[in-house]
């Protein structure tokens, strides 16, 4: 699917404000409000919209802390990577699971109310993890810079 300069402007709106009216959206794109509409059921079918959901403020359901964990495994095998990924799929702490390319085979986005509940989670679920070898825990100390959102090309 093409995406046209008008397109272009629908996604970076809706990557701000999913929530917005169809006619605003439209209004700020310079488009009628069905012809807006029209685009953004192509660009869900498309499959280049995925989805829509809220953010919600970490800190504000109390998970204060936020840890990257880097993830080095005792073997390649893609079986050793199956159960891995397997496993970490059902940890809700687990934000992010990212394999990587370089010096460790994954790395994880980890929140925690506080550094017990970080202890506990490393403990309890981290620390079983099939197949580890080595684990490293950097707290994340102030986010610069968020993802608001992917650039639109």
């Amino acid at each position: 699917m093409e995406l046209d300069p008008i397109n272009r402007r629908i996604l970076l709106k809706l990557q701000r404000d999913s929530r917005i009216a169809i006619a605003d959206l439209a209004d700020s794109v310079g488009l009628s409000p069905s012809a807006c509409h029209r685009r953004v059921k192509l660009l869900e079918e498309a499959g280049i919209i995925a989805g829509y959901s809220a953010h919600l403020d970490r800190r504000a359901l109390g998970l204060t802390m936020e840890f990257f964990v880097e993830v080095s495994l005792n073997s390649q095998s893609g079986k050793v990577f199956d159960a891995f990924e397997t496993a970490v799929a059902g940890m809700d702490e687990i934000l992010e699971c990212h394999l990587m390319a370089g010096g460790t085979d994954y790395l994880l986005r980890v929140v925690a109310a506080d550094l017990a509940d970080f202890e506990r989670i490393h403990r309890e679920h981290l620390a079983k993890l099939p197949h580890i070898s080595r684990l490293q825990s950097n707290l994340a100390i102030r986010t610069v810079r968020a993802m608001t959102g992917y650039p639109v090309r």
